[in-house]
């Protein structure tokens, strides 16, 4: 009985942390559920590792090298830079198949105000990338300049049963 209680209950915060959910993190929950990896980027225009990132040609690769995988960048903190597609679009990022770029609706860049969550898990710095299978994160690399090599490795890790 206990444990039916505590199912229940459980079930039950789900269902409410879901609905406190907004409309960009139902969309992202919506993409993680499938079978299919997906990466989820946090990334700002202005942001200089997100940058060299982006002119290193690593995101430009990896879409092209990993076309099951999809790939979401969420533009957050943009401050008046907007979304990036044109920066995005300059180092051959934003016309894959296997690519969307989302937008945070809070573009705050100051600290008292900015977003700091995502789906209910904190997103203190960027870039910061996230890998998903089945709904489940397998991987949060919150620490700054992705190095492909290793997200490539994680991907490969990800697909395995």
């Amino acid at each position: 009985m206990k444990k039916i209680v505590a199912l229940l209950f459980f079930s039950t915060a789900l269902a409410l942390q879901a609905a406190e959910l907004l409309p960009i993190e139902k969309q992202v929950n919506a993409a993680i559920q499938s079978e299919r990896i997906t990466v989820v980027h946090f990334w700002a225009p202005w942001c200089s590792t997100c940058r060299t990132e982006l002119s290193s040609k690593g995101w430009s690769t990896f879409l092209k090298d990993n076309p099951d995988v999809k790939t979401i960048f969420v533009t957050v903190w943009q401050g008046p830079d907007g979304d990036g597609r044109p920066l995005l679009a300059q180092h051959g990022v934003g016309t894959q198949k296997n690519f969307e770029l989302l937008v945070h609706p809070n573009s705050s860049v100051f600290n008292d105000e900015k977003m700091t969550s995502f789906m209910g898990q904190p997103v203190n710095s960027i870039p910061a990338t996230w890998i998903f299978r089945e709904s489940k994160m397998l991987y949060a690399l919150n620490y700054g300049e992705l190095r492909f090599p290793i997200l490539q490795q994680l991907i490969q890790d990800a697909a395995k049963d």
